[in-house]
């Protein structure tokens, strides 16, 4: 599993446009999440599926644009008719979150991370299940151990701004991008041993 954070965009679609590209094709994410509230990303990700396949990408029509595009289409041309469908799928991979109270959870190398817009809304479930927390709403980026947990935030675009999650190793790596895609830190997630408390009798 390989999972995408992107940062508020706040007003920038530029760099969350760059930022899609970059986390879809250079990192080939297989989720990717958006931590602002603002309804950017689906500006940016429906203008690049409209740029991909035409003005109606969706699901639905896929079948009006083959036989509009291929019936009498020569090979070439059916191989960029299949190219652009292929970029309309890898963009279905980015998704926001819900609401700002609303959380998503996803699970890497057998961990529950909890993605939500601010960490003042965690609450003592979130904390006690979750061994990696992650937040949108930030100045900068975060990469905070304390205790057992990481506290994550890849801070706005413009500002750091993306977060990959990646736990093919086995075990979390995380790396930190900023808006021009340079990689600006990288990070193994690894836990540290909840103490134990030993009672008398």
């Amino acid at each position: 599993m390989r999972l995408g954070l992107l940062g508020p965009a706040l007003d920038r679609d530029d760099l969350l446009e760059r930022a899609v590209r970059f986390l879809s094709k250079e990192r080939a994410v297989h989720r990717a999440v958006y931590l602002g509230l603002d309804s950017a990303l689906e500006r940016v990700v429906g203008a690049l599926a409209s740029r991909a396949v035409g003005d109606d990408p969706g699901v639905g029509a896929v079948w009006q644009r083959a036989a509009a595009r291929c019936g009498r289409a020569a090979p070439s041309e059916i191989d960029r008719f299949l190219e652009a469908e292929r970029e309309r799928l890898r963009l279905m991979v980015f998704g926001s979150l819900p609401g700002a109270d609303t959380r998503l959870v996803e699970l890497l190398s057998g961990k529950v991370a909890v993605l939500i817009n601010d960490k003042a809304l965690l609450d003592e479930d979130d904390i006690a299940s979750a061994t990696y927390l992650v937040f949108g709403k930030s100045t900068e980026p975060m990469i905070k151990p304390i205790g057992s947990r990481w506290f994550l935030s890849p801070g706005p675009l413009g500002a750091g701004g993306m977060m990959v999650m990646d736990d093919g190793s086995g075990t979390v790596e995380l790396s930190l991008y900023d808006s021009d895609c340079r990689e600006l830190a990288r990070e193994r997630l690894v836990s540290s041993a909840a103490g134990r408390v030993k009672v008398q009798p």
